[in-house]
C-alpha cells in the first residue's frame, strides 16, 4: 500500500457559525420587533385613545404655556360622554375656524404625524385648543353690567382668565345651536376665538363631532406637571 492509499485525500472544512454574528443577529430581530410593535402601539393609543398635543400659542395662557405638551383624552366624549361648559378641549377647526385643510403631501404628512405622536409638533394647522363656554342650546352673551359673560342669564365666574384680562373685549349674544360649542381662549386679549367668527358660517361655534379629545393634563415640562379639570358645570 503506498502513501497515497492510507492517507484520505484532503477537504475543505465547512466553516463553522460565528456564535457571536449568531447572537447579535438574534439581538437586532428582537429589537426590530421590539420596535415595531411600540411603534403601532403608540400609532393606535394616539389614534383611538390618548394623544400628545404641543400647545404652539399663547391662547390659553396662564392655563396653558407655549411649548407645553399636553395628554388629549380621546375617548373622553365616546361611548356616551358629553362635552361640559368648562372643558378644555382640542378640536378640527377645519370649516368653522378656517378653511377646510389642503392635502400637505406625504411627505408633510408623515413628517407631520410622527411629530405630533410625541407631542413634538401641532397634529395639523386647523387643530385648536379653547375652553368650552356654552353648549347646544345656551345663550351666552357679554357682558352685564359688572363686565361678566353670562351663560343663561347666569354670569360666569373665571378664575383662569390671564390676569389683567377682562372677561372680553367684544360684545356678542347668541344662542348656540345644538350640537354646536362656544369656545375661547383664556387669555383673551391674544386668542382668536368664537368671538373671532361671529360673522362666519356656524356664528363662530364649532361641531360637536370636530372635537377631538379633552385635555387632561399638561405632560411636559416636568415643573408643570398637573391635571386639568373642568371649570364650571
Amino acid at each position: 500500500m503506498t502513501e497515497s492509499d492510507a492517507q484520505p485525500p484532503e477537504r475543505d472544512r465547512p466553516a463553522r457559525p460565528q456564535k457571536g454574528w449568531r447572537r447579535w443577529s438574534r439581538s437586532v430581530r428582537l429589537w426590530g420587533v421590539v420596535a415595531l410593535s411600540t411603534a403601532v402601539l403608540t400609532m393606535l393609543t394616539n389614534a383611538f385613545v390618548m394623544q400628545p398635543f404641543l400647545i404652539p400659542s399663547g391662547s390659553m395662557e396662564g392655563t396653558l404655556q407655549v411649548g407645553d405638551r399636553v395628554v388629549v383624552n380621546k375617548l373622553a366624549y365616546r361611548f356616551g360622554g358629553e362635552v361640559k361648559r368648562g372643558d378644555v378641549i382640542v378640536f378640527d377647526g377645519a370649516g368653522s375656524f378656517t378653511a377646510e385643510e389642503s392635502d400637505p403631501g406625504l411627505l408633510a404628512g408623515l413628517l407631520r404625524t410622527a411629530g405630533a405622536a410625541v407631542g413634538l409638533s401641532p397634529s395639523s394647522d386647523t387643530d385648536y385648543v379653547k375652553r368650552v363656554i356654552g353648549i347646544g342650546g345656551d345663550r351666552v352673551r357679554c357682558c352685564d353690567s359688572q363686565g361678566r359673560i353670562e351663560v343663561n342669564g347666569e354670569p360666569l365666574d373665571e378664575p383662569y382668565l390671564y390676569p389683567g384680562d377682562k372677561p372680553s373685549n367684544v360684545t356678542f349674544d347668541i344662542r348656540v345651536p345644538e350640537g354646536r360649542l362656544w369656545v375661547m381662549g383664556d387669555h383673551r386679549s391674544d386668542s382668536a376665538d368664537s368671538r373671532e367668527y361671529l360673522g362666519s358660517p356656524g356664528g363662530g361655534t364649532v361641531p360637536v363631532d370636530r372635537v377631538i379629545g379633552r385635555v387632561e393634563l399638561i405632560g411636559w415640562p416636568v415643573g408643570r406637571w398637573g391635571w386639568l379639570r373642568s371649570a364650571h358645570g
